[in-house]
């Protein structure tokens, strides 16, 4: 029997392909192309939700799967480290122990390895902050994955950013200031910037088409149908590493 997948959000940037992901790849099928209009009870009968929504909407929707014991992937961004730990706190509590959570906050899988070079390189420079950018149509900022990646840093390195207190110096998470732009004509793209001792490291990933999202979330989805993890965050745990 086919994995039956509901994706809300299916009306967006990223929903639009994430419904071609789960209509080309085998063993799944798509049961619902889930907008703001929908009922609560067209979530129920799928076996994996996916939440492709807004930041404001997304942690309702998670909650209310979980209850339900479903399989949930969320790639909506604004999931911070208090968000996931409420959530953490829900699946050992009451929720249906059937309930499966993946966190993704990027399903580019170049990006992946952007942050594990960023992680491992954070220990041995001065200084580190991130630029990002993305489309104007983007209504969050900074995205999801500058602040995963620079609380990943933050886990490896302490930083003291000079100017921290200067609204221009942008937004601080684990120590890494985060400069987000907004933009026509762009994709995705995602500089960390390192500064030491007479030298300085640039790893930047750009994202030139939405077509490289399709991997990892294909990659995601499966993994997703079969683990027996409760809650986990990021690709990285799918594609086989740590970071």
């Amino acid at each position: 029997m086919a994995v039956r997948v509901a994706v809300a959000g299916a009306s967006g940037r990223l929903g639009g392909v994430v419904c071609e992901v789960v209509e080309a790849l085998d063993g799944f099928e798509l049961s619902g192309r889930l907008g703001s209009a929908s009922r609560q009870d067209e979530f129920a009968d799928c076996d994996i939700l996916v939440d492709v929504t807004t930041p404001e909407v997304s942690a309702g929707l998670v909650a209310d799967a979980v209850g339900r014991g479903q399989r949930v992937l969320v790639g909506t961004s604004g999931w911070s480290e208090d968000k996931i730990a409420g959530l953490a706190k829900q699946l050992a509590g009451g929720a249906d122990p059937a309930a499966r959570v993946l966190i993704v906050p990027n399903f580019s899988l170049a990006s992946q390895f952007a942050t594990l070079f960023a992680k491992l390189a954070a220990p041995y420079f001065q200084t580190a902050e991130i630029i990002e950018s993305h489309h104007a149509g983007k209504i969050d900022s900074p995205s999801g994955t500058a602040v995963r990646t620079a609380e990943l840093i933050g886990e490896a390195a302490t930083f003291t950013p000079p100017f921290a207190e200067q609204r221009a110096r942008g937004e601080q998470h684990g120590g890494v200031q985060i400069h987000s732009l907004r933009s026509a004509g762009v994709v995705a793209q995602q500089e960390v910037r390192f500064g030491g001792v007479g030298e300085s490291l640039e790893i930047v990933h750009r994202t030139q088409s939405a077509d490289s999202y399709r991997a990892g979330l294909a990659a995601a989805l499966e993994w997703l149908a079969s683990t027996d993890e409760p809650l986990t965050v990021g690709l990285e745990r799918v594609l086989g590493f740590k970071l």
